[in-house]
């Protein structure tokens, strides 16, 4: 054997054995979880968890382990989870959509490599009020804990003067899930690309902030059901098609995520007054947030949102 062809052999066994595209590559510390639901999490059909991936694992390998699959567009995205499609469904638009961390995916699932501790959720629903919902709050504690990208992002409560014991309230809620190092920032800062916010104060005080005002404008905007007055002293309630089904007054609160631009997600806890903030962080749980999309809180009672027909429901 010459010497050219053994050091070729040694170059091949070492990418081998360091995963350098030969293989499934070295596994990665850290599990995954995957959760699929559908009618915005209203119905769950299936959770696995894996302790361990592999390098380069991608939510669609991930997805085809645990659930009968069919894909489309040459196997990059998914046409079909357990016997459930997209395409229309009583003459309305449906399909399959997943989140990484409560962040909407922007890539197809074949090319979304996973990092450990990552939570992937795909939902099946009605896209025809909301094309897009860049942001949810049910994958809590992330993507605070996690990030995104397998990159943990700077976290920023923005308190709103009112609303001081909230923010305390949020911080000790986020150190409880091992988030730490929290910064804070008056209600009016603005975000920026790779800087998570958490906005804490009465709508009247947050709903400068151009991301949070989007809410205003209905779920085609901010991806979120549910609806402030510009007055803030009312949160109307909204069904899967975008219609008001309830209107919540005085004492009203709300925890909801969304996105603006190319900016990170914002969460927002807020209410109709300091009533319905308190109430809103005493939710920021994930017995709560659990599978949500967003919830309102009235009477220490969370609702889920979208609120979805009772012949809808489980």
């Amino acid at each position: 054997m010459s010497r050219a062809l053994v050091s070729l052999l040694l170059l091949l066994g070492a990418l081998v054995a360091a995963g350098c595209g030969l293989g499934a590559g070295e596994r990665k510390d850290g599990g995954v979880t995957i959760i699929v639901t559908r009618d915005f999490g209203s119905r769950e059909l299936g959770r696995r968890a894996q302790n361990a991936i592999p390098g380069g694992e991608t939510v669609m390998r991930l997805l085809q382990r645990g659930f009968d699959v069919e894909t489309r567009f040459g196997g990059g995205f998914v046409q079909e989870i357990n016997g459930i499609a997209g395409g229309r469904q009583d003459g309305r638009p449906v399909d399959w959509f997943y989140y990484v961390n409560g962040i909407e995916a922007e890539l197809g699932a074949a090319e979304r490599r996973l990092s450990p501790g990552d939570r992937v959720w795909w939902d099946h629903h009605d896209w025809s009020a909301a094309m897009r919902v860049p942001a949810v709050v049910g994958a809590f504690p992330e993507p605070f804990r996690s990030g995104r990208d397998g990159k943990r992002l700077p976290v920023r409560l923005d308190c709103a003067t009112s609303a001081r014991a909230a923010c305390d309230e949020v911080e000790r809620r986020l150190e409880e899930e091992d988030v730490t190092g929290t910064a804070r920032a008056a209600a009016g800062s603005f975000g920026g690309e790779g800087l998570l916010r958490i906005k804490v104060g009465r709508w009247a005080e947050l709903r400068q902030d151009p991301a949070v005002r989007e809410l205003e404008r209905g779920p085609k905007a901010s991806g979120v059901f549910a609806r402030p007055s510009a007055a803030g002293d009312a949160i109307a309630l909204l069904d899967p098609d975008g219609r008001t089904e309830s209107r919540l007054g005085p004492g009203a609160g709300l925890v909801a995520a969304t996105a603006l631009g190319g900016e990170a997600p914002t969460w927002i806890v807020t209410g109709t007054d300091t009533v319905g903030v308190a109430a809103a962080a005493a939710q920021l749980t994930q017995s709560a947030l659990r599978d949500r999309f967003a919830i309102a809180v009235e009477d220490g009672r969370a609702t889920p949102l979208p609120l979805v027909p009772e012949t809808e429901a489980p």
